[in-house]
């Protein structure tokens, strides 16, 4: 059974592309999830959740070229808890999400957004000083 989530953290690592035997990518994320809870006046850092991201495809490699470890990230998907079992023979347990939509946050994005181009070019038609087309 799956759930369909969204989750908001970081990249601990960057991300992982490889391809199936039939040739699909697919890009392993791994993120950190970390609660902010206020104690008193001050905000600390409450404990972090981490999860596995499977992402598939041509996003997959979108993802792989364009995020690396640290950005914060969105990430919307099917989450499900996997079963393994570790080389001494002990079971686990993770949480797995395949993402449908992933994409960089930009809300604590130390940057200043690029400013808009308000210039245009010159309309050819109707700005020309003669009555020959400009072809």
């Amino acid at each position: 059974m799956s759930a369909q989530v969204t989750i908001v953290g970081n990249l601990t690592k960057d991300p992982e592309l490889r391809f199936t035997p039939a040739g699909d990518a697919v890009a392993n994320v791994s993120i950190a999830v970390n609660e902010r809870v206020k104690d008193g006046n001050e905000w600390k850092d409450g404990e972090p959740s981490f999860y596995e991201v499977k992402v598939w495809r041509k996003l997959g490699e979108q993802v792989a070229e364009s995020l690396s470890k640290g950005n914060r990230v969105i990430v919307t998907g099917k989450m499900r808890i996997e079963k393994f079992e570790t080389k001494t023979g002990d079971t686990r347990f993770t949480t797995v999400i395949t993402a449908d939509e992933i994409g960089e946050s930009i809300r604590f994005r130390n940057s200043e957004p690029m400013p808009r181009v308000t210039t245009r070019e010159p309309d050819p038609w109707t700005e020309t000083s003669s009555d020959i087309p400009p072809f």
